[in-house]
């Protein structure tokens, strides 16, 4: 750091100073659905710009008109491209992916949540994290293009019976006869005995719920 002249820290400051004016009103002119959830083509934004301004900061032969360049290129083309998908469906499809059920009517879509790359866990902690005890509360979720989830609930008095989703919660007691919910997909039903799932061949069951969700 002794080996750098104070005239070149001094400049690195201002180039600092200007790179960060630029990215604000970059972001500023991207408007506030590039500074929400970012989708796949919006982090890819966020990269190049990121790229295009920390270069011009630190190095002395890397001039700041490039980098304007630079910026007014990917602002074009985002404008651009965001401009295809609002009028072009496979386009939008393409760049954006499609929200993904993974639960209608109570019921865990299992191939689904498996080509969401979203684990059980994953799902079920989201769903704690909403107050959710067991899925005989929850009516749909939907896994967004964002990665966030959209959820509707059961009315207090339609409430199903449901899988428990907490920890440890619904453990089956040997040889009781009671109504059990298949902890793989959640499907309902009464048995006394660790039987195949009909629904998706498993045979790992807990005693479902039927407890009225606390908002």
């Amino acid at each position: 750091m002794n080996d750098l002249p104070l005239h070149f820290l001094l400049e690195v400051a201002l180039r600092t100073f200007v790179m960060f004016v630029v990215i604000l009103i970059t972001l500023r002119v991207s408007g506030k659905r590039g500074i929400k959830q970012l989708s796949v083509f919006e982090l890819v934004l966020i990269i190049g710009l990121g790229s295009a301004a920390g270069d011009p900061m630190f190095y002395e032969d890397v001039g700041l008109l490039p980098a304007f360049v630079v910026f007014a290129m990917v602002i074009l083309l985002y404008v651009l491209v965001t401009k295809i998908t609002d009028k072009v469906r496979w386009a939008e499809k393409l760049l954006e992916g499609e929200p993904a059920y993974l639960m209608k009517d109570g019921n865990l879509l299992v191939k689904e949540l498996e080509r969401s790359n979203l684990s059980r866990e994953e799902l079920f902690a989201e769903l704690r994290l909403l107050n959710v005890e067991h899925l005989g509360q929850v009516r749909t979720v939907v896994l967004e293009t964002s990665g966030e989830l959209s959820v509707l609930f059961y009315e207090k008095d339609d409430v199903k019976l449901g899988l428990p989703i907490f920890p440890g919660e619904g453990e089956l007691l040997k040889n009781a006869v009671t109504i059990c919910a298949c902890s793989n997909c959640g499907y309902v039903t009464i048995l006394n005995d660790a039987v195949n799932c009909p629904m998706c061949n498993e045979q790992d069951w807990r005693v479902a719920y039927n407890t009225k969700r606390v908002s």
